[in-house]
């Protein structure tokens, strides 16, 4: 169905709230006045429309915890309701097109909020020391002409994972890195020594990958030594992104489109000769999140690159048994490690009439308090000393504190971001795949970029 009407997102949205178990319909009278005889003054309820998941799990706990506690002195109660992932933004975005009212708080993320900009209050004079919280490369990916519209509440980026049984072998076992050196030769042209994962570069990643694939070392434990996403998809871009930024290359260079250089055609090749050589399984081409995920779980790969999302389920006894005590993280590889990062977060709706109790409500999740709790129940919140303090249940948090930190950045955040990265999924998707050479995909990437942002 399409959303075409301010009524019948109205509907849609009040249909949601009841579904989610969260009482009446939207429009709870505002509150602020003190009935007679003392009673507690009636609360406005504001409306929070956020995606199912563990991130909504996650956050019902905090929206509970706040209407039960801060929210009783503040006046205001937090309704949410979950809508169906699929077709999330393009449902937001008909709402905020229709100025609609029924929605206090939206959900937003990096690489949408330059579309939504016009539709979220900024908030850097509005919260006082509470953005300070929140770790700033994250804060970053939230800004449009300097301005912040949303608070981060989930924060990804990507780890190098990597077997430690198979890299400590490696590191100590002459054998193993003689044969170690010669097929480096016969791969990157260099006869290379191992290092620890934490100094590689991209000669040593592809070193590594041939060493561990079997059609190149018969001894390899495993069948391959890597599994790429090699999709054409968008997510994809973002996480060979990494390559291209740790070698030094960008999107953009004086406002215009930066493609057709030696950083992009290198760090195509990276990817390209890793599929050319079988480095990689040849059904690459078709893989995302999940079948790298599961290469990885079932020894079928070495290392990989992937979400730091991944780690809770790699390290799954029940999910991963085969390797769930041997997963090791590491950064991405590079002379300059570098993590593509976005956050998903929550921004205020311009249009609501009820901004000052959505307010109190982003005060409150601008705690340590609120951001510990999101963390307890499943999210992973941009907040280090959070982060740092879960380290025993959740031993991934507090590398994600720093590499988000050290090595975090963000492409762009103009409305621009999703289209370009269609482009360049469809562009060098090709190239990875064998499919064009790595000059051509390039240029193609540049011509079109280049026309997209001359017809904006």
């Amino acid at each position: 169905m399409r959303w075409t009407g301010k009524a019948s997102l109205a509907l849609v949205f009040a249909a949601s709230i009841s579904l989610a178990g969260c009482g009446k319909a939207p429009g709870a009278a505002p509150g602020g006045n003190t009935a007679a005889g003392g009673a507690a003054p009636a609360k406005q309820s504001i409306n929070m429309l956020y995606w199912p998941g563990p991130e909504s799990d996650a956050m019902q706990k905090v929206v509970a915890d706040y209407n039960k506690g801060q929210g009783t002195q503040d006046g205001v109660e937090v309704k949410m309701a979950p809508a169906p992932r699929e077709g999330f933004w393009e449902k937001e975005a008909a709402m905020m097109s229709a100025g609609n009212k029924d929605v206090d708080v939206y959900m937003t993320a990096s690489y949408k909020v330059g579309e939504q900009q016009n539709s979220l209050l900024p908030l850097d004079d509005k919260l006082g020391n509470g953005l300070n919280l929140f770790l700033k490369p994250t804060l970053d990916s939230l800004k449009v002409g300097g301005k912040t519209y949303g608070i981060p509440m989930d924060v990804s980026n990507h780890f190098m994972y990597y077997r430690k049984d198979l890299t400590d072998k490696l590191l100590s076992d002459p054998a193993w890195q003689a044969k170690y050196k010669e097929v480096s030769q016969k791969v990157v042209g260099k006869a290379l020594d191992p290092k620890k994962p934490d100094d590689w570069n991209w000669d040593d990643f592809t070193a590594t990958a041939a060493f561990f694939t079997k059609s190149l070392n018969a001894d390899s434990p495993t069948q391959y030594g890597t599994a790429l996403q090699g999709k054409n998809l968008e997510y994809n871009v973002q996480l060979w992104d990494d390559v291209l930024y740790s070698m030094g290359g960008t999107w953009f260079k004086d406002g215009k489109a930066n493609f057709d250089t030696p950083e992009t055609k290198k760090a195509l090749a990276v990817y390209a000769n890793i599929m050319k050589q079988q480095l990689s399984p040849a059904s690459a081409s078709t893989f995302e999140y999940p079948e790298t995920n599961q290469a990885f779980q079932t020894g079928k790969a070495a290392v990989i690159l992937q979400w730091s999302a991944a780690y809770h389920e790699l390290s799954d006894k029940t999910k991963s048994p085969q390797v769930y005590d041997k997963v090791a993280i590491a950064p991405i590889p590079g002379d300059k490690h570098a993590t593509h990062i976005h956050a998903l977060a929550v921004g205020i709706n311009n249009k609501s009439d009820k901004q000052d109790a959505a307010l109190k409500w982003m005060k409150y999740l601008s705690t340590t308090n609120a951001m510990k709790m999101y963390a307890q129940n499943g999210g992973i919140p941009s907040v280090s000393d959070v982060l740092n303090s879960m380290k025993d249940t959740r031993p991934e948090f507090p590398f994600i504190a720093t590499h988000v930190d050290k090595y975090g950045f963000v492409e762009d955040t103009s409305a621009n971001v999703f289209p370009i990265l269609g482009i360049l999924a469809k562009d060098f998707s090709a190239a990875w795949a064998g499919q064009t050479d790595v000059d051509s995909a390039a240029k193609t990437a540049q011509k079109d970029v280049t026309a997209l942002l001359e017809k904006k």
